[in-house]
């Protein structure tokens, strides 16, 4: 009786076999990349919250609802920052918003083939300058002419309800609307971005069928590349607003350094960022758990805008894929 032949693996099943085991690699170092962010994020909530844990000990009710920042009286107050963060932030959203959406409406439907690079480099270029030379900008060139400015807008819109409260004087070149606008020249290159990627992701039938049935260009944008790029703008504009909440340097040239919390956005002012870059260097006890502690409530406040941008972008797709 003769000796049986063993049996060689097919190329068919050897390259099913290798195929088989990287899958297994690549998806093994997916799941450890995917676990390390979280992982990375977890430790940095729970080093920060270790290091301020004397001031929510001691003070919390006083760190977080009361607007005197006093460290000399030993009254640690951050009401008034997280005031100043979320209202520069708004600034900036209401000018940038618009612009942004604007040039990726502009580089996307408008825009001849031979401009549309040359907007791109320009603002690819915008999103590379570093943050101290916006500042610089802001406080040596901006803020004087500024001051005029607001002046001049302030008695012009004095004695009108609400309005003329918020533009009301007196006025400073570094204040809150300084530092909007800083922030919102800023993130416009972030938005513009990728609101753009966004917008060249719409279909190119859905826009030639809603101008074959007679919609001008705008109607076209409106019914067709808007609702298709919902979802995307929002994660455009929580990033652009991630980046306004989190500016240090510009901000804390621009802003004029006064705790306060008021109506007036000529008014000078502080935010989360900028307390802790002018006073972190000469803080020690409870001021430094303090200024670590509003570093946790910026924290906190950079995950509640997240996660709402998420909920209102999942809801979009949900509305997309039911109609």
């Amino acid at each position: 009786m003769s000796a049986m032949t063993p049996l060689v693996p097919s190329p068919a099943a050897q390259i099913t076999g290798r195929r088989s085991t990287a899958d297994r690699v690549f998806a093994a170092i997916a799941l450890v990349a995917g676990f390390s962010v979280l992982a990375i994020l977890v430790l940095i909530a729970y080093s920060t919250t270790r290091e301020a844990w004397p001031i929510f000990r001691e003070k919390p009710a006083e760190f977080l609802f009361s607007r005197r920042w006093a460290p000399a009286d030993g009254h640690y107050g951050a009401l008034s920052f997280v005031y100043g963060t979320v209202v520069t932030s708004i600034v900036a959203l209401v000018f940038a918003v618009p612009v942004s959406v604007g040039v990726a409406l502009f580089v996307t439907e408008l825009a001849p083939s031979w401009l549309r690079k040359p907007v791109v480099y320009v603002m690819d270029i915008l999103a590379v300058i570093p943050s101290v030379v916006f500042g610089l900008w802001g406080i040596l060139v901006l803020a004087k002419p500024a001051a005029t400015v607001y002046q001049q807008v302030s008695s012009a819109l004095d004695g009108i309800p609400v309005v003329g409260r918020l533009f009301a004087g007196p006025v400073s070149g570094s204040s809150f609307f300084t530092a909007g606008v800083i922030l919102a020249i800023m993130i416009v290159p972030i938005i513009s971005s990728l609101t753009r990627e966004v917008f060249s992701t719409v279909p190119q039938h859905e826009k030639e069928a809603a101008l074959a049935l007679g919609a001008t260009r705008w109607e076209m944008i409106r019914g067709a590349v808007f609702p298709h790029g919902k979802g995307g703008m929002v994660g455009a504009i929580t990033l652009g607003l991630g980046r306004a909440m989190g500016e240090t340097i510009a901000v804390a040239l621009v802003i004029g350094s006064s705790a306060q919390i008021t109506a007036r956005l000529f008014a000078t002012g502080d935010s989360l960022p900028a307390v802790i870059a002018n006073e972190f260097g000469e803080a020690s006890g409870l001021k430094r758990s303090a200024l670590i502690g509003c570093g946790v409530v910026l924290f906190a406040l950079t995950i509640v805008v997240n996660l709402s941008a998420t909920a209102i972008v999942q809801r979009s797709i949900r509305r997309t894929r039911g109609s």
